[in-house]
């Protein structure tokens, strides 16, 4: 009886096991679509690029309607696209021109990358899945747009170099744990979202003491 009883718990165990990898992964891949949809809100072209490079060297799997992220062309076209982005934001006035154009660029970005990472998800959940994300980068890009304003009314934008540089390092941070720890930058974005929405609250009071 009881070599009966251990023979039905190793069975278990055996189907038990894999869904719980199974379930791990996809958890996995969904907190890394989460940091790369955030920072796509910053940067709509520096994670794809990352990505890209991520899955040309190994280090994560893309979909197989997204590999193409991972060929010479993609990354190429991605890798210039990021330079002029980046620099472009620097620049008076066409960062302004850059958020605006953003509103449109960056959900599609995120959409995309995050879709390219939720890899083990099956049609329709990944589609709906990044299609919420881009929501959720189109809601990064409309802080980052705020503050950029306000800095650009307080310091004549002579501090939005200074503020794309901290979006650059964040955009960056978020992209790297992504591929390399996930659950960590789903942690980044978590502790991104508090500081932010802290923020949003003490502003009022803050304009009321001046």
């Amino acid at each position: 009886m009881r070599a009966r009883w251990h023979g039905w718990e190793a069975r278990a165990a055996l189907d038990y096991t894999p869904h719980v990898i199974d379930l791990s992964h996809l958890l996995l891949a969904l907190a890394s679509g989460v940091a790369i949809a955030a920072a796509c809100g910053l940067r709509a072209f520096l994670p794809l690029l990352a990505i890209g490079f991520g899955a040309r060297f190994g280090l994560l799997s893309l979909r197989p309607g997204a590999q193409w992220l991972a060929s010479d062309p993609a990354l190429f076209a991605l890798g210039i696209a990021a330079a002029l982005e980046i620099a472009g934001d620097k620049l008076p006035v066409v960062d302004h021109a850059l958020d605006a154009v953003g509103s449109v660029l960056r959900p599609a970005a995120a959409w995309l990358g995050a879709y390219a990472v939720l890899e083990g998800w099956g049609s329709p959940w990944a589609q709906i899945a990044a299609l919420v994300l881009g929501g959720g980068a189109l809601a990064v890009h409309g802080v980052k747009s705020t503050v950029r304003l306000g800095s650009s009314a307080l310091t004549a934008g002579h501090a939005n170099p200074v503020l794309s540089a901290l979006e650059d390092a964040g955009a960056a941070a978020l992209v790297a744990s992504a591929i390399l720890v996930p659950l960590g930058s789903l942690a980044l974005v978590l502790l991104g979202t508090w500081a932010v929405r802290r923020w949003r609250r003490r502003k009022p009071s803050a304009i009321l003491g001046a």
